[in-house]
């Protein structure tokens, strides 16, 4: 039986421990209202939680992929919506400068990242380029003085109204698909950068997502993030953590569903009984379980490779397309299970039924996991 270091488990005990206190108790209202989670995502950055994985040199808390997975599911179970925000932080934005960037741009960056003082966003998606990321339509020209000038639009992009720090992806020649894009590493506050639309969504809603416009853009030589022309290796590295990232997030939907239910099932009597003796729901409360074991045992395998530095890509994208499917499913049976007041929103089994659906889309959707698992072994 896989078990987790006492060190990890003293990480997850403590995130545990602050989202079940600090997390859970708002998450009703700010799913209501929409309110973005300022407040705990600064805790979060106090607690070394938003820089999990930066050395600490560079103010990060030096920990591995594992123990950012196992927090990342606590975060989650309490409010899938902080959970995104720590895991954007982490695998999309931080991942990227501290794997391809320079010493001078993880001197300047990671810090306040890790800290909380700033929040990151990643800026790949785009109207025409979602699952087939290579269809960058945002156009970078290089200027004669080395700097680098960014027009386009990008959509669906978590944290977009609030980050400080932004990676972006343009293309030199969209005509040469992934063989002409750049990564970048953007500030926020510079001119030619806007937010604009904030998308109205089904779940996930105090975790903002927006559109981000470049209009006239002009990013340093200093902030191109790897080698002109190697984006495209910078984007899909980075997929590989956010992957993983998004199987915890999925996780932790997942288990606080099945917990819902099986306490509703022994405390609900239906015909004299608790709702439990009945096999039909023993059934589904089974079925759930074991799917939360496997899913967890794939995240968690992920994430050692990732620590190993070892190749991950098929695991991380197993781990994705199970947690997230798993999640819908511990959604959906626990909804079942609470009956019609699990269609109510006064039972908490309605927002974990609208967070889950999101796991299944973004970070690449079930369709573009199961054609990278397949390509893995056909080659």
């Amino acid at each position: 039986m896989f078990e987790l270091s006492e060190d990890t488990q003293q990480i997850r005990d403590l995130a545990r421990d602050f989202a079940r206190s600090e997390v859970i108790p708002g998450a009703a209202e700010r799913d209501r209202t929409h309110e973005f989670p300022a407040e705990l995502a600064a805790q979060l950055g106090e607690m070394g939680f938003l820089g999990m994985f930066v050395p600490e040199e560079y103010g990060g808390a030096g920990l591995g992929v594992l123990d950012y997975v196992v927090a990342l599911e606590e975060v989650s179970y309490a409010d899938a919506s902080v959970g995104v925000v720590m895991s954007v932080n982490n695998s999309l934005t931080i991942y990227p400068i501290l794997s391809f960037g320079n010493e001078d741009q993880k001197q300047r960056y990671l810090p306040a990242l890790a800290s909380g003082e700033k929040l990151g966003c990643y800026a790949l998606t785009e109207p025409s380029a979602g699952s087939d990321a290579a269809a960058q339509k945002t156009k970078v020209t290089k200027l004669a003085d080395g700097s680098y000038q960014l027009d386009g639009t990008k959509m669906w992009i978590t944290n977009g109204p609030q980050a400080n720090t932004c990676v972006a992806y343009a293309s030199m020649d969209p005509a040469m698909r992934h063989k002409a894009v750049c990564a970048f590493i953007i500030e926020t506050d510079w001119d030619g950068f806007r937010v604009g639309k904030v998308e109205e969504k089904l779940g996930i809603q105090s975790s903002h997502t927006s559109e981000l416009i470049f209009e006239g853009l002009k990013v340093p030589a200093e902030n191109l993030l790897g080698e002109e022309n190697q984006g495209f290796k910078v984007a899909m590295g980075t997929l590989d953590g956010g992957r993983i990232g998004i199987a915890a997030q999925a996780l932790g939907i997942a288990q606080r569903a099945f917990d819902l239910a099986v306490a509703y099932a022994q405390e609900r009597y239906a015909f004299g009984k608790p709702i439990a003796s009945k096999q039909a729901i023993q059934w589904m409360i089974a079925d759930m379980g074991t799917r939360i074991e496997a899913a967890r045992l794939l995240t968690w395998k992920a994430a050692v490779l990732k620590d190993r530095g070892e190749r991950a890509s098929q695991a991380c994208s197993m781990a994705k397309l199970f947690a997230s499917e798993t999640a819908n499913f511990c959604a959906d049976r626990a909804l079942q299970i609470h009956g019609g007041y699990g269609f109510s929103k006064e039972y908490e089994v309605e927002r974990l039924f609208r967070d889950a659906r999101i796991t299944t889309l973004y970070e690449g959707t079930s369709e573009i996991q199961r054609l990278v698992i397949a390509k893995s072994f056909l080659g």
